[in-house]
């Protein structure tokens, strides 16, 4: 066996795959208890904003936004000016026709999925995903739902099905993975020091105290 310096084609690029953004809304956010709200929304602003930097195609969806749930979160939202939130009344985003016209429009068969709440609003979808033959992640700290108990037995839903875990952080540092790519340096440091919390400080200390550099 020999190695070679050639990543695995388990690991996602910015062009390999639809992000589906999913209910980050107040009526959702209210009942979520599996994460604090604070880190909430700065994990899903994080993914949002290294979607939208690396032009990762992206689809953001609501449910009831004008009768009952609110809307969506300012920092998901933000990253993509002008874009139309697809709001439903199916707690099964893949029910929905618009959201599927969207996918198929888009074309990519590997799905990234975040959003409120884990058991309802992403199993469903993740589930429906992969019975039709779709590869499906899920960024499991860019959900949440009513409960710990609920949000993991969700994941182990998910994974058990063939669903893969990751990160918010692991889902931007997975889009630049060399920091010989200049074009993202700056954007990826960025986002990380606005919404990466420890990781971001320690970039914040490096470069201010010693001018450090990754590449």
């Amino acid at each position: 066996m020999t190695a070679k310096a050639t990543p695995s084609s388990l690991l996602i690029t910015p062009k390999d795959h639809t992000l589906i953004m999913i209910d980050f809304q107040s009526q959702m956010a209210f009942a979520t208890k599996s994460i604090d709200a604070v880190q909430l929304r700065q994990h899903a602003a994080l993914v949002s904003s290294a979607a939208a930097g690396f032009g990762v195609s992206t689809i953001l969806t609501t449910v009831a936004e004008k009768s009952f749930s609110g809307p969506m979160f300012d920092e998901v939202v933000a990253p993509f000016p002008g874009q139309k939130l697809l709001d439903r009344t199916s707690m099964n985003t893949w029910e929905d026709e618009a959201v599927i016209a969207e996918i198929n429009r888009i074309g990519k068969k590997r799905i990234v999925l975040a959003g409120l709440w884990t058991s309802v609003c992403i199993v469903g979808p993740a589930l429906s995903a992969i019975s039709q033959g779709f590869e499906v992640y899920f960024i499991s700290d860019a959900c949440g739902d009513v409960s710990t108990e609920a949000h993991e037995r969700a994941v182990q839903r998910m994974i058990q099905a063939g669903a893969r875990p990751m990160t918010s952080l692991q889902y931007m540092l997975e889009l630049q993975r060399d920091w010989a790519r200049g074009e993202t340096y700056e954007l990826t440091t960025g986002i990380a020091k606005k919404y990466g919390g420890s990781y971001g400080l320690g970039i914040i200390y490096a470069k201010t105290m010693f001018g450090a550099h990754e590449g």
